[in-house]
């Protein structure tokens, strides 16, 4: 039996195809491409190009593959392009992924694994670690877009017997130990993103927002998480879903925390560089502090992450940011030698 991972091309998806592959499961993706790269995807597991909201498409695969289980990446994630184009996220988050759960049901699949986020939670004033039950009050489309997908589920599983994990993703960041993939698209607005390239001199400088905030250094304070070992806590809902779990929604953090200028000083020393760091007022919803309580996920899947040092997803995170401008530069080269013997 094989395990379908939409959005398996992007970055957290092409982690996940990995970290399956590694134990020993059989791989079927779907991804459109649009932020994600064919290359990112583990040769081992079969790829579909294809838009997860295609129904048609979605007969194939289940009709093709014998597949047991879903873990739904595919979506539009980035918080300020969700307020500029909302009804772009409803339909891409929302609309495609309510596609995706009746066509899983209609093949006759009950475990379905689903990438949520802790923008669902939004700026609830809530200072200490955030529970799963606080309340929820997102403040963006992308948000809402996330939320409602969780309802869907919860519905599902209510009326149709669906069995479901749903892990609320704090901040995310690294890149594979072994190099096979890591964040690659193009002016991402991930933090330690942002600040590997900056260090790198691919960007020039590094925007801070907000310095007075109620925290030790007076810059927001996030719950960052390596990739590696957001991809096993999805290893243990798969693990959980097929010994009979209950559906369930869980924090996927550490529950601690690292501030802005922590994570700074963590690039400039394991890069050994340092750069213009431009310091702006805060941003509008932005908290002092976001971090997760974990209890539910550790007592619940047995997960027991790996990384949980900053300069650890920092330095993955540099190595790959170095082999991909090495990539990046190795694909320009061949591309002028072949023009160049094109006669162009």
């Amino acid at each position: 039996m094989a395990v379908l991972v939409t959005g398996g091309a992007g970055y957290i998806g092409s982690h996940m195809v990995w970290g399956l592959i590694d134990a020993g499961e059989d791989v079927v993706v779907i991804d459109r491409l649009s932020t994600g790269f064919r290359w990112a995807v583990a040769p081992e597991a079969r790829f579909y190009l294809g838009d997860v909201g295609d129904q048609a498409l979605l007969a194939q695969v289940f009709a093709e593959n014998q597949i047991s289980a879903v873990i739904h990446f595919a979506g539009s994630v980035v918080v300020p392009d969700s307020i500029r184009r909302p009804l772009s996220y409803y339909e891409n988050n929302t609309g495609k992924t309510r596609t995706l759960i009746a066509a899983t049901l209609e093949a006759g699949i009950r475990d379905f694994i689903f990438s949520s986020t802790a923008a669902v939670y939004g700026a609830n004033g809530i200072e200490r670690p955030i529970r799963e039950e606080d309340p929820l009050s997102p403040q963006t489309p992308y948000g809402l877009s996330k939320l409602m997908s969780e309802m869907m589920l919860h519905d599902a599983a209510t009326a149709h017997g669906l069995r479901y994990v749903a892990l609320r993703y704090f901040n995310v960041a690294g890149a594979d130990p072994e190099l096979r993939t890591g964040q690659s698209t193009e002016n991402a607005s991930h933090l330690i993103k942002a600040a590997v390239e900056t260090a790198l001199g691919k960007r020039r400088k590094m925007d801070v927002y907000g310095t007075d905030y109620p925290t030790p250094d007076g810059t927001g304070v996030r719950d960052f998480i390596h990739v590696t070992d957001l991809v096993d806590a999805h290893i243990a809902a798969l693990r959980y879903l097929r010994a009979g779990g209950e559906p369930m929604v869980a924090n996927c953090g550490y529950g601690r925390g690292y501030s802005v200028l922590d994570v700074l000083g963590a690039v400039i020393e394991e890069s050994g560089r340092r750069f213009e760091v431009n310091y702006l007022p805060r941003r509008d919803g932005d908290m002092a502090s976001v971090i997760a309580d974990t209890t539910l996920i550790r007592q619940t899947l047995d997960w027991k992450p790996k990384h949980t040092g900053i300069n650890e997803i920092v330095r993955t995170s540099l190595e790959w940011e170095v082999l991909l401008s090495k990539r990046n530069a190795f694909s320009v080269t061949g591309m002028q030698q072949r023009l160049a013997s094109a006669g162009f």
